[in-house]
């Protein structure tokens, strides 16, 4: 296999036997060199997933997050030149998904680079497969805005895609205003549209369901600090 920037799932909560798959592992051993968001997690998602090549501590790891410049990221390549697979890894999940590693995987397709990626956890197309929502015409839009204001306005176009353009609208939100996110959607949104909470996907403390948008006023989950995706649709 020619050197390559290999693109590493990471578990998203499960043990890394439910959501790696054993290639995997086994190509993870062929990288020196990783690109990460945090080195501390990306040392102990490592150990987790079995990673047997050489010592933790004579491992390098460039750090690729939202502070990285494009400037900051010109040399993370420079092994794959020698013959050297280069891994780029997440915090959770799929690199590249909501995630800040699109910036050298573009860099890498641009130069010409063998770029792998690898099958393993979406907490993203999990919560869409079990939505029950149209998964045929579907968009991701990350955080929806904290001014007043701007989510009002927000919403109002994520409905409008919803029933003109028969869109399902994929969401997440900072783990500790989850709640609130969902008390605002129960609230404000159409009567007749359908919220999925989706929350802890792949543990045993998984929650997935689908209601109507003023039934998740009554007895809503506990969401705080919970990996969550809210899926809306009509």
């Amino acid at each position: 296999m020619e050197a390559s920037l290999i693109l590493f799932p990471v578990p998203i909560g499960s043990e890394v036997n439910i959501a790696i798959p054993e290639y995997n592992r086994e190509l993870l051993n062929t990288c020196r060199t990783f690109i990460v968001e945090d080195v501390r997690t990306a040392r102990r998602n490592l150990k987790r997933m079995g990673y047997t090549a050489a010592p933790i501590d004579e491992v390098t790891f460039w750090e690729l997050n939202e502070h990285t410049q494009a400037t900051d990221i010109v040399s993370y390549l420079d092994p794959i030149a020698k013959g050297e697979n280069v891994g780029l890894m997440s915090e959770a999940g799929l690199p590249c998904v909501a995630d800040p590693g699109n910036m050298i995987t573009s860099m890498a397709q641009s130069s010409g680079i063998n770029v792998i990626p690898l099958v393993g956890p979406s907490s993203i197309m999990l919560a869409l497969m079990a939505s029950g929502f149209n998964g045929q015409n579907f968009a991701f839009l990350g955080y929806p805005p904290i001014d007043v204001s701007k989510r009002t306005a927000f919403f109002k176009k994520v409905e409008q895609a919803i029933y003109r353009d028969n869109q399902t609208q994929i969401l997440i939100e900072a783990p500790y205003r989850n709640d609130k996110l969902l008390e605002y959607m129960a609230r404000n949104l159409q009567a007749t549209t359908r919220i999925c909470v989706a929350t802890d996907l792949t543990m045993e403390s998984q929650f997935v369901k689908t209601k109507i948008s003023r039934q998740w006023l009554s007895n809503p989950p506990e969401l705080h600090k919970r990996p969550t995706i809210f899926i809306l649709y009509k």
